[in-house]
């Protein structure tokens, strides 16, 4: 088996690596990703612009090529350009951060794993949800830093790449999407729907005394700052039986939600 990595964090992002890890054991691993982080970013690829690929070495050594693109981008040069042959299985992630609910349309992650399908290529987007309540580690000096612990998303990726291998991609299924958490209290996949959704909105102006507490960016020239305003997201956590964001935050376990990516709605009759 020939596979794809890639990812929204950037090329040098540790949870590729980790995604690399995981699976080179079982297949022929090509990794090309966004040359700089691109969280959030949708779909979005670029068209009738150059692009600069660069051939880049890996914490481990490894050979890597980084696209100063989308991740779609690099989905696209990977499969269609990089590699001899197309892959057979394209994984996105380990992402920093979680990507569930109806929300995964904006999700770079996601959305790499969707440019996959339509280019023929079944797809895996890994995600780690790292809890801020346990993520957040001091050091010896008593710096605080996130600990990004890949050890269960990569046993658990590990795990359904060789299922996929033995058995094939299932029918009707387009891409997988896979969630771990950090904090785990059972490493027992969970297969998931997606829940309605995963963070909740509000805009918030300068006056806000919150604002204070979230954010703390620097104005960019000629902003006023009583004129800001700001998009505040707040992750929700009540979810229904059976969602994703229940298996994540409730029971605490991996979440593997099958997705088709046609959306259309069979249910309109008549209108």
């Amino acid at each position: 088996m020939n596979i794809l990595i890639s990812n929204d964090d950037g090329v040098f992002a540790p949870g590729i690596l980790a995604a690399k890890q995981a699976v080179e054991d079982l297949a022929n691993v090509t990794v090309v990703a966004p040359d700089e982080n691109n969280s959030s970013v949708g779909r979005r690829m670029t068209l009738f612009k150059h692009l600069e690929i660069k051939t880049v070495e890996l914490e481990d050594g490894s050979e890597a090529y980084s696209v100063s693109g989308s991740p779609a981008d690099a989905v696209i040069v990977g499969a269609e350009y990089v590699m001899d042959d197309k892959p057979d299985l394209v994984i996105t992630g380990i992402n920093q951060g979680v990507n569930i609910s109806c929300d995964i349309t904006s999700s770079g992650t996601v959305c790499a794993a969707f440019e996959a399908v339509s280019l023929g290529i079944p797809a895996i987007a890994a995600s780690l949800f790292m809890d801020p309540k346990t993520s957040y580690k001091q050091d010896e000096n008593g710096e605080w830093y996130l600990d990004y612990d890949f050890s269960l998303a990569k046993r658990v990726l590990h795990d359904i790449v060789l299922k996929i291998i033995k058995e094939g991609f299932p029918d009707g299924v387009d891409l997988f999407n896979l969630n771990v958490p950090s904090n785990y209290e059972s490493e027992d996949v969970k297969i998931t729907r997606l829940s309605d959704k995963m963070i909740d909105k509000k805009v918030i102006d300068n006056t806000d005394e919150e604002k204070a507490e979230l954010f703390n960016y620097p104005l960019q020239e000629n902003q006023n700052s009583d004129d800001l305003i700001m998009i505040a997201p707040d992750l929700v956590r009540e979810y229904d039986e059976g969602s994703d964001g229940y298996a994540l935050m409730i029971e605490k376990r991996p979440s593997l939600t099958p997705l088709k990516v046609n959306m259309t709605s069979e249910n309109l009759k008549e209108w």
